[in-house]
């Protein structure tokens, strides 16, 4: 869906083809992000936040100079090298939810991917090891959730920060904002002693935030404030829109014991269905996921899209039209900002029949492709440089959930979706977890 942002009363690109829209301008570099909302993000309440990062920054020049240096950290070569570490933090989850299963404890599945999901990023991407399931006091998580909300607050409503009862709730924002960028700031000072040491470091994202500056020595203080941005981008990005996903994934398929049952046959060692025989093909009874046996998941794969088609959690994103065009013999004025809400899109029977069911046959390798009205990682230039990196993790994470686990749905909570600045499940899909072939405490 498409929204429109102007002083005049203007409806007409409502009822265009939305399709058209998304093609003309999401894939042109011609039309930059939204400055309304972009530079919003730039600070919260006067605390610099995302700054001038890759998700913020509105000049295609500058904004392409950083993609440009941070590819090489994103790459396919570069993600290969990755696969031990997203098998070694998805195995700690499995530890964690065994040790809940022998103990018959009930699992808010969407803490627990948080901790995952923010293990992998930190380890992956800053070489940094966390271990939130195992240290229970850990400010990252409250930060990023802090963060997240008071965006949310100062994106939306310009008046809520001078209000005398939003002070406290205004401070912690503020506090966790400083917390994210100070922790940035000393990792990224040990990283550039190990460099300047002659120590051998990581091609990862810390690397490559520090070409950023095109130089590992007396870098200038804006130019740290830029790595700083990209930290905390990733940061919150590799961490919050992962975990959120996975949590919905879990959340659809207890609500859909048919569907669930298909995908645990496509991931056990033990069912005979043609599913399970294909990963059985797969990865038989290895623990350890290769990066080529991803490529075989292809009902995972379908699951995993369906659940983004339904629950985009990154749900939109906004470009600035500066000058007048006109598409499919509409005019749009210069100034106008549209807003492509994802969310909207997927939800409509004009591009999905049935669109409220959850259906993973929709992205079948066989079946017509969603081209520009399935867009949960944007398009274009602009399309999130992480997506291969989140794929990848959400594949690992939830195929060797259901190879080992039943998960059932705790009866009484709500399906809700929370609104925080991503979108999650309200209730946290709180869940008993049994291991595979367990009987069902009485």
């Amino acid at each position: 869906m498409i929204e429109l942002s102007t002083t005049n009363s203007w409806n007409g690109l409502r009822h265009m083809d939305r399709c058209t829209v998304s093609t003309e301008v999401l894939m042109s570099p011609k039309y930059p992000k939204a400055p309304l909302f972009y530079k919003r993000l730039f600070n919260l309440f006067g605390q610099r936040f995302l700054g001038s990062g890759l998700v913020t920054a509105q000049n295609h020049d500058e904004w392409y100079k950083q993609r440009r240096i941070m590819d090489p950290a994103f790459s396919s070569l570069y993600l290969r090298g990755q696969m031990g570490a997203f098998n070694e933090r998805a195995e700690k989850l499995m530890d964690k939810l065994a040790d809940m299963a022998d103990t018959n404890t009930a699992a808010n599945m969407q803490h627990m991917f948080n901790c995952v999901t923010l293990d992998v990023i930190t380890k992956v991407a800053f070489g940094v090891e966390l271990d939130l399931l195992k240290e229970r006091d850990s400010p990252f998580p409250n930060a990023i959730e802090m963060c997240l909300k008071g965006a949310i607050h100062y994106l939306r409503d310009f008046t809520f920060q001078f209000y005398p009862k939003n002070k406290k709730f205004i401070n912690e924002v503020k506090k966790s904002c400083q917390l994210l960028r100070l922790t940035g700031r000393q990792w990224i000072n040990e990283r550039k002693m190990a460099i300047q040491n002659g120590a051998d470091v990581p091609k990862d994202i810390l690397t490559q935030i520090l070409k950023t500056a095109g130089k590992e020595e007396n870098i200038a203080n804006d130019d740290e404030e830029l790595m700083l941005d990209n930290f905390v981008t990733f940061f919150i990005a590799g961490q919050e829109t992962t975990a959120n996903q996975l949590a919905f994934a879990v959340m659809e398929l207890g609500r859909l014991p048919e569907i669930l049952t298909k995908l645990v046959e496509f991931v056990s060692v033990s069912a005979l269905s043609r599913v399970r025989q294909e990963v059985d093909d797969v990865l038989g009874m290895k623990q350890e996921i290769n990066f080529d046996d991803l490529g075989e998941m292809t009902y995972l794969c379908q699951v995993l899209k369906e659940t983004l088609r339904l629950y985009p959690t990154a749900p939109g994103t906004s470009r600035f039209i500066p000058n007048d065009i006109v598409i499919n013999g509409i005019p749009i004025p210069a100034g106008v900002s549209c807003f492509f809400n994802s969310y909207v899109c997927g939800r409509l029977d004009k591009f999905f029949e049935d669109p409220l069911k959850f259906d993973p046959e929709r992205f079948h390798p066989d079946a017509a492709k969603p081209y520009y009205c399935y867009y949960p990682f944007s398009l274009g230039p602009r399309s999130c440089l992480g997506q291969s990196f989140a794929q990848m993790e959400a594949k690992v994470v939830m195929a060797k959930l259901l190879q080992r686990f039943d998960v059932s749905l705790l009866p009484g909570q709500s399906f809700d979706i929370l609104d925080t600045g991503s979108l999650r499940p309200k209730s946290g899909v709180v869940c008993n977890i049994r291991h595979r072939g367990q009987t069902p405490a009485a």
